[in-house]
């Protein structure tokens, strides 16, 4: 798949996941709605903030850097995930009524080690 391909694709599955969550809004009533509707919200909540994450990372970084694309699309797509997971799950436990500062700084702490982890074990095995 070419770059150009790549991103069409991702601009366009990102903008279907941000009207998905928007009609979520609008069409869920969260005191009626059973588990799927919950699961609706945030996931795709969370699949449109990995695309606009993803591509808004990669065009930064490519601003940025003068490294191969390819590495800049791993990288962007995988930070991508993680801020989507910490947003998404910060949206839940607030939902529940379960965030708590200490909660939110140790999901924030153990996504920067899972990231540390993939940059540093990268550079480990590109010798």
């Amino acid at each position: 798949m070419t770059l150009k391909k790549y991103l069409n694709l991702m601009t366009i599955l990102t903008v279907i996941c941000w009207v998905a969550w928007v009609l979520t809004l609008i069409l869920i009533n969260p005191q009626q709605s059973d588990l799927i509707g919950f699961v609706l919200f945030y996931f795709s909540l969370f699949l449109a903030l990995l695309g606009t994450v993803s591509i808004l990372g990669f065009l930064i970084r490519v601003w940025l850097k003068k490294k191969p694309i390819f590495k800049q699309v791993e990288v962007a797509f995988r930070q991508g995930i993680w801020l989507g997971l910490l947003v998404s799950v910060i949206f839940m436990l607030k939902g529940l009524d379960l965030l708590r500062w200490w909660n939110a700084l140790f999901l924030i702490l153990f996504l920067i080690f899972l990231e540390l982890f993939f940059l540093l074990s990268n550079r480990r095995y590109r010798a």
